[in-house]
């Protein structure tokens, strides 16, 4: 058998970006923005989801700076963490899934391991990149230990997927964002999910090195 197809995988990519410009609606965003919205369309092949990505006053700002700063990113699954592209940091991500003090204290709490992980993150909140695609639960408890004193990330990307507590969770962060003083980038809706939340983080990473699509 003969297939036609494209191989070169430049070619492939600025294939796929002209297609997202001319089937996204990209207006009245900053180039940092849409470059984010172009990856999370990339990242699930549905033009639709760019009308739910959301982003605080300064999303894109302060994660830009955090990340130019070699931050801590901290990452709810190992899926997140192995999704952001190496070659573009120089401090490995962190995730804290499977550590085993995280299953300890998820048992003794009688909750996801997810949320019991957050526990391991508290001394390096302070200025980091959160990236969460996976477990609402984990985003619902960043957002009450932030609520009750936590150092306060740089930029959360809140983008879990799923049909319970997804919705809720990611609607949840843009409704208190302002009142907890953070700055985020979602996507509204039981849409998400480990790739669109690490390419938003590498999308804010390749501005960085100025790389632009």
């Amino acid at each position: 058998m003969q297939f036609e197809y494209i191989i070169d995988p430049v070619a492939i990519e600025q294939e796929s970006f002209r297609q997202i410009r001319e089937l996204t609606d990209l207006d009245g965003l900053t180039r940092e923005q849409q470059q984010v919205v172009m990856r999370v369309v990339h990242s699930v092949g549905i033009p639709a989801v760019a009308e739910r990505v959301r982003f605080s006053a300064n999303a894109c700002e302060a994660g830009l700076q955090a990340l130019a700063s070699d931050c801590d990113i901290l990452c709810d699954v190992e899926m997140v963490k192995q999704g952001i592209t190496k070659r573009m940091i120089n401090k490995e991500p962190v995730c804290n899934l499977n550590d085993p003090k995280a299953a300890e204290l998820a048992k003794e709490r009688g909750e996801t391991r997810s949320m019991a992980a957050l526990e391991l993150w508290r001394d390096k909140l302070a200025g980091s990149v959160v990236v969460i695609g996976n477990a609402p639960t984990a985003l619902f408890r960043l957002l009450e230990m932030i609520e009750q004193g936590a150092d306060k990330p740089a930029l959360i990307i809140g983008m879990p997927v799923g049909f319970v507590g997804a919705a809720e969770s990611k609607e949840a962060l843009w409704e208190v964002h302002k009142t907890l003083g953070i700055e985020c980038i979602t996507l509204l809706g039981r849409e998400g999910g480990s790739a669109v939340s690490s390419a938003t983080c590498n999308a804010l990473l390749r501005c960085n090195r100025g790389e632009w699509y």
